[in-house]
């Protein structure tokens, strides 16, 4: 099992980067990892590790797409910039898989001219393993498209299905659709459209609206949304943990009754932090493609990227692109 890694892609590459390489070729998630960008720069990072380095591949990519670059035009100018390099190393079957932590719109941009959309599939989706009090539960869009119709929700329904099916071995998952409210008639004109659609469609195993206050319970397997209120409500999400945590280390640091009570606390916050922890899972998966490419956080360590890279594997093992083309050319 090989994977591509953008090493350039992070807010602070590359060493995440190259550091979770590391440690995912020692904890055997796959058989090489293949380094994508300046090998100057990356030969000068892997100096500061020991490892095997018959596992460790390096290919040379000078260019670099930023956050501020324009996804598709940096795309069609940057063809030998490390994140366009990953995707093609990937299409051109040197790689199971390819992950970057770079320009969210690029990668996709990249991924889609590059590997090309899964015959009958409208349009792709990220889709991205969340954390809940139950079980982890898949969410799609979260961002590839703003602006989507009733049957695009539809097919995300599908994919999501598809995909939670593969990765964690469960027939018939259950699916929501995100919505103001539990009644089939709340919502938009687009949500009442998806509503009644989804239940009339075969092979999904809808079972109705699910409200945002609902989504970090873990009631369902797969919620289905559009990409603009996909990507509003985890970016929320995100700030809501982050500014808990913040809150309880101000609480705590303010007198000893406060720190003795957290060091009897410990165990709870700890487990807490874990399973909440976005770096656990690694990344998203972009779903409705030709291939499979992994989009991870900007702010993502050298534990998240490891993680991104086990993932990859995990999605190229599990066969969950061969089942999705399989699925669609029969509709």
């Amino acid at each position: 099992m090989r994977i591509a890694l953008d090493t350039f892609g992070s807010d602070n590459a590359p060493h995440p980067e190259i550091e979770g390489a590391i440690q995912a070729i020692k904890e055997e998630y796959c058989d090489q990892v293949i380094l994508v960008g300046d090998q100057d720069v990356i030969h000068k990072e892997l100096g500061k590790f020991f490892y095997d380095k018959s596992k460790i591949e390096i290919v040379h990519a000078p260019e670099r797409i930023s956050m501020e670059d324009s996804a598709s035009a940096s795309v069609r100018n940057k063809r030998n910039s490390s994140l366009v390099r990953t995707v093609e190393l990937h299409h051109q079957g040197l790689a199971e898989a390819a992950v970057s932590a770079g320009n969210t719109g690029a990668v996709m941009a990249a991924s889609l001219f590059i590997y090309g959309r899964i015959k009958n599939v409208q349009r792709p989706a990220i889709a991205v393993t969340f954390p809940t009090q139950r079980h982890p539960e898949i969410i799609l869009d979260v961002g590839a498209n703003v602006d989507c119709e009733a049957a695009h929700l539809v097919q995300f329904a599908q994919l999501g299905s598809l995909y939670f099916e593969f990765f964690f071995k469960k027939s018939r998952p259950e699916v929501s659709l995100l919505n103001i409210g539990e009644e089939s008639a709340k919502g938009n004109v687009m949500t009442k459209e998806a509503h009644r659609l989804l239940l009339n469609t075969a092979g999904i195993n809808f079972v109705g609206n699910i409200e945002g206050k609902d989504v970090l319970k873990g009631i369902t397997d797969v919620i289905v949304c559009d990409g603009f209120v996909g990507n509003v409500m985890l970016k929320t999400i995100e700030g809501v943990a982050l500014s808990i945590f913040d809150i309880l280390k101000e609480q705590i640091n303010k007198d000893w009754v406060a720190k003795l009570g957290a060091m009897l606390s410990y165990p709870v916050y700890s487990y807490m932090k874990k399973k909440m922890d976005h770096t656990e899972y690694g990344g998203a998966l972009l779903v409705g493609l030709n291939g499979t490419s992994i989009i991870s956080h900007g702010r993502s360590n050298a534990k998240a990227m490891k993680n991104a890279v086990r993932f990859a594997s995990r999605i190229a093992e599990s066969g969950f692109v061969n089942h999705a083309k399989d699925y669609f050319e029969r509709l």
